[in-house]
């Protein structure tokens, strides 16, 4: 801005002393070629009248005292004298005695060839018809103002120099308030009254960016926040495959946490080949979906594009743990497969004692053992299907039942009571230690919880076995513990005696008639009431499994 305004400056300088030089120079040329003007013709009147009928002497007299040329012309234009001596053509086509002839007197000016000097002429007609002419040769205006360019070119500069120093300095004070306005105040610096409509607008501009970038920031910190407390993976690009953002859980999945994404390409966060052609595949504008394993856990990665005005803009990339549906999946699969089995081997019994009973194969004492074949059977089916309705209401959670308030206790012995009778038919002893202690549940599913657990024991216990069942009260807690000196349970198998249909001892299962679906009963009911499974076994020597209830649980 300085620049330009000391430019424009000396411009309109240059250009003015320029125009008053030429000026001032026209105006004095004028003025004494109108002197020189008057100056002719008052001496050529003076010569006339003073000149009467002399002769050329008198002419010769004059030319000594006056710097004027004359010339002395008759009627048809031939020159009778001339003061310069020379002889000259006819002048009868001159301009100022064309005139003179006509009219008494004429006058006329000529540039010479290299206009440098301008002649005026003044012609007189005397009385008897001759033509007395006066000429006189000055400076034309052109020699003149060539003259002064010197002089103009000198003052030109002086007041150039003078004008950029004063141009620089009034642009500094012009200049300056405007340099240091305080654009986060405007309305404080209003020094020139002109600046006031752009300091008001500013101002507006001000209030109103301010209040965009809040909500900017009111939005980021929201989209922030759902981000990073997603437990998917949450990335986004560009159409480079830039990472432009990133969350926590994204982060933990594919790079354990530690990865600076700031100008990094997405194929830099994982190198799996799935991942990296699905990242690809939604840059280049088609959706594609991957499963991803890392460390034992599945992934599900579906990329989208992202597309403004028909143009691919980035993508986004979902990271879903799929780890657990996998694992329902697969345990669903093993159910079905299990339930199938399971249903078949009774039905195939039943089936083929009847079969045989139908075609008379057997013989008429057998048929009672037959009989009470096919109602074991049938009642190990029962039981099996009972077993796995209980399992599905406390999967879908649809217990109705409400909740009440049971002294585990009295509940203890009354299943001890239940099973004593099938406890003396496998020389069992079945005992019940503790004191009275009450928490919220549904009755039935803590019967068939306590009741499974005895059950087993019974089960799988020794001739001369014993269980005991052990109540404990504690300040937030009450435990009922199922302790046997039974058989056991090996160390490998006690992460999945809790497994539907999964038995350790399948062919003890089968003379027992159980269905495996005991303990996955009381894992259930311990879930439905917020409790927690204690095991503790040892082949040979026995179990105790302990489930500890909250009491304050609703």
């Amino acid at each position: 801005m300085k620049k330009k305004i000391s430019i424009t400056m000396c411009c309109m300088t240059a250009i003015a002393v320029i125009i008053t030089a030429i000026a001032i120079s026209l105006i004095g040329y004028c003025k004494n070629y109108d002197e020189m003007k008057k100056s002719i013709k008052a001496e050529a009147e003076y010569v006339a009248e003073a000149m009467g009928s002399k002769n050329k002497a008198y002419l010769d007299s004059v030319k000594n005292i006056t710097p004027s040329r004359i010339t002395w012309i008759d009627d048809s234009g031939n020159v009778l004298y001339d003061s310069t001596g020379e002889e000259l053509p006819n002048h009868n086509d001159r301009p100022e005695v064309v005139q003179a002839l006509e009219s008494g007197s004429g006058e006329s000016s000529r540039l010479s060839e290299t206009l440098r000097e301008q002649t005026y002429y003044y012609a007189l007609k005397l009385n008897d018809g001759t033509i007395l002419r006066m000429a006189n040769t000055t400076n034309s205006v052109y020699k003149d103002i060539f003259s002064t360019l010197p002089y103009i070119i000198v003052i030109i500069a002086v007041i150039l120099i003078f004008t950029i120093i004063t141009a620089n300095n009034e642009t500094e004070k012009i200049i300056k308030p405007i340099n240091e306005l305080n654009l986060d105040n405007p309305s404080s610096n209003l020094k020139y009254d002109e600046l006031a409509p752009l300091l008001i607008r500013i101002e507006k501009q001000n209030e109103d960016i301010e209040k965009y970038i809040s909500r900017l920031r009111a939005k980021q910190v929201e989209f922030e926040t759902v981000t990073e407390n997603m437990s998917e993976g949450l990335i986004i690009v560009n159409k480079k495959a830039n990472i432009l953002s990133c969350n926590k859980s994204a982060l933990e999945i594919l790079n354990d946490g530690e990865f600076n994404y700031t100008n990094k390409s997405i194929l830099d966060l994982n190198h799996s080949k799935s991942f990296i052609e699905t990242a690809e595949a939604a840059v280049n504008g088609k959706h594609a979906e991957t499963e991803l394993d890392i460390d034992s856990r599945s992934y599900m990665i579906i990329a989208s594009p992202v597309m403004q005005l028909n143009t691919i803009t980035g993508a986004v990339i979902i990271i879903i743990d799929i780890t657990e549906k996998k694992s329902r999946d697969e345990l669903r699969r093993e159910f079905s497969a299990n339930v199938s089995h399971e249903l078949k081997t009774p039905l195939t019994a039943i089936s083929g004692y009847a079969e045989i009973m139908k075609e008379g194969w057997a013989k008429p004492e057998d048929f009672r053992k037959f009989a009470e074949k096919i109602y074991n059977e049938a009642h190990r089916l029962i039981n099996l299907i009972e077993d796995i309705i209980k399992l599905s209401r406390l999967d879908e959670n649809e217990i109705e039942l409400n909740r009440e308030s049971v002294d585990i206790l009295e509940l203890s012995k009354n299943i001890a009571l239940r099973l004593d009778p099938k406890a003396k038919e496998k020389n069992v002893s079945i005992s019940v230690n503790g004191k009275s202690a009450c928490i919220s549940g549904v009755r039935q599913i803590l019967d068939e919880m306590i009741y499974n657990l005895c059950d087993n024991a019974i089960k799988y216990n020794n001739d001369g076995g014993k269980v005991n069942i052990i109540v404990k009260d504690y300040t937030a807690n009450v435990s009922v513990t199922v302790k046997d000196n039974g058989i056991g349970i090996p160390a490998e198998d006690l992460d999945r005696v809790f497994e539907r249909f999964y038995c350790v001892d399948k062919s003890h299962s089968k003379e027992s008639g159980g269905t495996g679906l005991g303990l996955s009963i009381v894992k259930h009911g311990a879930k439905f009431h917020n409790a927690k499974i204690n095991i503790d076994s040892t082949p040979g020597v026995g179990t105790a499994i302990e489930i500890v209830f909250n009491k304050n649980i609703n």
